[in-house]
Parts: C-alpha cells; structure tokens; sequence
C-alpha cells in the first residue's frame, strides 16, 4: 500500500509539475490480478482498483493498518466501472455486479475477494474505504437507484448527471460518500463554478476515455489554482482546502468519493468565478 502524507496549501502552491503528480495524481490502479491501494493522510482515506483476471483477489489489511483485518475499523465502497461482470464476496455472501453497480460493506466484515464472472472479459473494481466507528448493513445498489441531479446546461459545457450512491438519503454508511458523474454529449466541464468543503476531502476516478483524451484537473487554493494532466482510469486526491474541477478534451465520467467530519452533500462554498486566478 502507497502512503501519500497530507499537504499545506501554503507549502503547495510552489509544487512544479512532477511534484503535483506525485502528491495528488494516482496513475496505475487497475493491474492484471493485482489490488494496488493508496493511502490518503487526508481524512485517512483508502483509494484502490482491483483487475482480477485468472484469480478471486483477497483485500486484506496491509501492514499499514496494523488491524487484523481490512474492515476490522474500516467500510468500503466498490463500484464496478467496465469489463464484464463482478463477483464480491463478503463473508460468503455473492454479489455480481454490472457496469456502474455498487456495493457498501460495512465494518466488521472479515473477508473479502473480488473477482470476474468471464475472465476473457475482466471486470474492474474500483472502491475507497473510510474510518468507521459504527456498522452499517451490506448494500448492493445500482445507478439507476441512485438519488439523481441532473445540473448544467450545454451551453455552458456543463449538462451532467450526478448519481449519488452512498449518501445520507441513499446507501447509509459512517462518513464514507460516493457518487458518479455523467455527462451529456457536447459537455466536458465537471463540478464549475468550483467549490470547497473544508470539513471533507475528496477523490476522483477518471473513466471512459478514450486512449488520447486527457482531463485537465484544476486543483489549489481559489487564489492560486495549479493543473494536473489525468488520462483515462486515473484518480486525484483534492485536499479539503482545494478546489476540483476538470475539463476533458473529449467526452468522460468520474466517481467522486467523499470522507470526512460533515456527512451532508451539501456541505460546500461555492468560489465566485472572479475569485479564481
């Protein structure tokens, strides 16, 4: 497991390129038959892709956790983001999941292993994991049971649909949040105006792209904004003190993951467009 300590946003501002991806950009999750896990200092949370493609993959707790388990003090969110079906087990249980279909799995569930229905068509799990000091039910939910908000306008580049999943009006979970965002053709400007929520950081997955298109992810104080390069299946962690919005050279999707003191989505300050340089 990577461990990605937390960032002043004084100390941020002088970040050059290489230095802006190492701290925030996660480049490589989905690997053949391998969980690759980064963790965030910030709000601890637990960033992760899973490829299983020969074998059922175990999520087990690194040596980092120091717990016997993965879950022992943890919940975890996993959405399936394309392949073929999913297969998660969770202490016996069997749930298959389709394209966009999510599973929260509460704390104390000791076992866990992912896998693919077709291995000539592998699925990829993508999943982020909170703290937890209380235990909530096991919940598969799809995107069209999602609470849904469609905002924006194609003329301001903006018409999307946002799924919230894990939520407090959906999927009940600790402090862990999860949503995915679609857009409409024409539309590649994500989460503009920008806004911050100081009491919870926040995650995003870029997806559905094509091999050429690339996200410019813009990050940073309101007054002193930087931007990271993202191509297709790569994640960004947005500190609480920073803005996260992207515009793409071409049509994509993204899953936000939230985690944090404050449980309520609506929970932000939006940033004039004059404040942002």
């Amino acid at each position: 497991m990577e461990i990605r300590h937390s960032t002043n946003p004084a100390d941020a501002k002088h970040y050059d390129t290489a230095r802006l991806r190492q701290q925030y950009l996660i480049e490589s999750l989905f690997q053949a038959d391998e969980i690759k896990m980064v963790y965030a200092h910030d709000d601890r949370l637990i960033i992760g892709g899973a490829h299983p493609v020969n074998a059922a993959l175990t999520v087990e707790a690194a040596d980092v956790l120091k717990t016997d388990y993965f879950l022992e003090r943890r919940e975890v969110g996993f959405i399936h983001i394309g392949g073929g079906e999913a297969v998660i087990e969770a202490d016996g249980e069997r749930y298959t999941l389709g394209k966009l279909d999510t599973l929260y799995v509460g704390k104390g569930t000791r076992n866990l292993t992912l896998s693919s229905a077709n291995p000539s068509d592998p699925a990829k799990i993508y999943f982020t994991s909170a703290l937890a000091h209380a235990t909530y039910p096991t919940r598969k939910v799809s995107v069209q049971e999602a609470n849904t908000l469609n905002l924006g306008a194609l003329e301001s580049s903006n018409e999307r649909t946002i799924h919230q999943i894990i939520h407090e009006n959906g999927v009940q979970s600790c402090q862990l949040m999860l949503g995915v965002t679609l857009f409409k053709p024409g539309s590649v400007w994500n989460t503009m105006p920008a806004h911050l929520h100081d009491r919870r950081m926040e995650a995003y997955l870029y997806f559905d792209m094509n091999a050429d298109a690339r996200v410019f992810h813009f990050m940073g104080e309101p007054n002193e904004t930087r931007h990271i390069v993202i191509a297709n299946e790569q994640a960004v962690i947005s500190p609480s003190w920073s803005i996260h919005s992207g515009a793409g050279t071409s049509s994509y999707a993204f899953v936000w993951a939230m985690a944090g003191e404050n449980y309520t989505f609506k929970d932000m300050d939006v940033v004039p467009m004059d404040a942002l340089k």
